[in-house]
Order: structure tokens, then C-alpha cells, then sequence
């Protein structure tokens, strides 16, 4: 469950732009602030079962976008060779600044 909760967190990060308002606030109270379904559909004024399945579509509509897109498969890629990176410059005697200046401008991007 926590691994879905990551990812869902990652996904919505990504392509919340796409989403319209309600599925945006439906998804951010339910993964980012831990809102119960029965705690949005009161927000709203809806019944829990709406909210549960407004949920279960917009997360179908993220897996969709992630499978056209590939943005968090991508920045997945990116945070390892970072971090493999980082690990070889530690080993070398000699760091270049450079590169750890790079290095930097790199992670920024994300």
C-alpha cells in the first residue's frame, strides 16, 4: 500500500496540470493530507462511494499519462545515475568541481 501511495504521490506530482479541479482536490486531500473517503465526500457533500470511484479514474487517467509520457520512469532513471554518480566521485582522489558543479545543476532539474 505504501508503494502505491508513493507512486500515486509521484504520478499526481507530475501530471496534476492534466487533471481537472475536483480530481486534483479529490487526490490531494486523499494521498497528500490522508483524508478518509468519508471525510471528502463530507467535504463535499457527495457520497463516499462518488469519491471512491472519481479516485479510482483519476488514478486509471495518471497510469495512462505515465504509460504515454514516461516522466516519473524518466526521473527515476535520472535519480540513479545521480546517485551512481555521486558514489564515484566520493571514490576519486581527485574530485573535479566541475563535475560536482554539474552534478548539482542536474538535480536541480528535478
Amino acid at each position: 500500500m505504501l508503494e502505491k501511495t508513493t507512486r500515486m504521490n509521484y504520478l499526481y506530482d507530475f501530471y496534476q496540470s492534466l487533471l481537472t479541479e475536483k480530481q486534483q482536490s479529490y487526490m490531494s486531500l486523499y494521498y497528500l493530507d490522508d483524508y478518509s473517503l468519508g471525510e471528502i465526500a463530507e467535504e463535499y457533500d457527495v457520497s463516499r462511494q462518488a469519491v471512491y470511484d472519481n479516485i479510482k479514474r483519476t488514478e486509471a487517467m495518471l497510469e495512462e499519462y505515465e504509460a504515454k509520457l514516461h516522466l516519473f520512469e524518466k526521473f527515476q532513471q535520472r535519480s540513479k545515475i545521480i546517485s551512481e554518480i555521486k558514489e564515484e566521485l566520493l571514490k576519486s582522489s581527485s574530485l573535479n568541481a566541475k563535475l560536482e558543479e554539474l552534478l548539482e545543476v542536474l538535480e536541480k532539474l528535478d
